[in-house]
């Protein structure tokens, strides 16, 4: 069922509660009520200047935020003059607490769902709940804001077109290593969550399963007074934590993509015996294509080599 979410039912004001109402730059602000469902809330992952007007809006004007940590949560709803009552949702809450979630929205409630800090769902219980509100046709409605991961990739100055979020490597060092491994093949930088007394053991795990000369950046506390992000590559750093032990903080890593190793002479021996035996049936630049899915390699680079052995073969008939 395809549901529209440019014009939303409004709900009525709900009894017993007065207009929704937030306070910023010491000024009072009426929210608009909320359509029911579920309203998945990015937070402030350290700065509470952070957040979004919608966000607060949506807070303000929610029946209920379902917090991992009430009292973190609370203290952002106290800076903004929201008074929104607080549910707890965790990692441990099980089926039926998400059950009378859903009950409570298809009463034609609003639920906001927060995490402690950042965006919900990036390593937090929330797919749950949204999976099961989605299951029983509830609208889940957005409300995008700050993001660690998104944060860290932003001051880490390693290349931001292809990056693949990781969350947190399993705790254990075998399986922590067996994982990097498994990781060492994706064609994009690399953003990881960590814990930070496991910090120095983990980076000179990525620094001997990755390779010590890889790119990285380890983002500390972002957005908040001692922010810090070292950079320098996965060795380098393995170094400076190992000496210096393991940071207070919030940890983010990011890891720059691996240096693809230029080809040895058996490989432009092969790549030039290959385009020869197309460029016997094929234009240059068929062949080109040709050899290029076949090998894996970039379709300009072989171009350039196919046109240089045609430009060979011309001249040296």
């Amino acid at each position: 069922m395809t549901q529209r979410n440019d014009a939303p039912s409004r709900r009525p004001e709900a009894p017993g509660r007065g207009p929704a109402v937030f306070t910023a730059f010491g000024l009072a602000a009426e929210a608009e009520p909320l359509a029911p469902g579920l309203h998945v809330v990015a937070t402030p992952i350290g700065n509470l200047k952070d957040v979004t007007f919608r966000a607060l809006a949506t807070l303000a004007a929610a029946d209920a935020v379902l917090a991992e940590d009430t009292r973190v949560t609370r203290t952002l709803l106290a800076h903004y003059g929201i008074t929104t009552p607080l549910v707890a949702y965790h990692e441990h809450s099980g089926e039926a607490v998400r059950e009378r979630m859903i009950a409570r929205m298809q009463a034609g409630e609003a639920l906001a769902l927060v995490s402690d800090a950042g965006t919900p769902l990036v390593s937090d219980p929330g797919f749950k709940l949204v999976q099961s509100a989605i299951e029983a046709g509830l609208a889940v409605t957005p409300v995008p804001g700050p993001s660690a991961a998104i944060t860290a990739l932003m001051a880490a100055g390693l290349p931001t077109d292809r990056f693949f979020f990781e969350g947190f490597l399993p705790q254990k060092a075998g399986a922590r290593r067996n994982r990097l491994a498994a990781l060492a093949a994706v064609p994009g930088t690399l953003v990881l969550f960590e814990a930070p007394h496991r910090l120095p053991e983990m980076l000179a795990d990525a620094a001997e399963v990755l390779g010590g000369a890889r790119r990285a950046a380890v983002a500390r506390e972002l957005t908040k007074l001692f922010e810090t992000v070292r950079r320098s590559d996965l060795a380098g750093l393995a170094a400076d934590y190992a000496a210096s032990g393991p940071p207070k903080g919030e940890v983010v890593v990011v890891i720059g993509a691996a240096v693809e190793a230029p080809p040895g002479p058996e490989a432009d021996a092969d790549l030039d015996a290959r385009l020869t035996a197309a460029l016997a049936r094929h234009s240059i630049k068929d062949a080109a294509a040709l050899v290029a899915d076949e090998t894996g390699q970039k379709r300009r680079d072989v171009y350039a080599r196919a046109l240089a052995l045609a430009r060979r073969a011309d001249e040296d008939p």
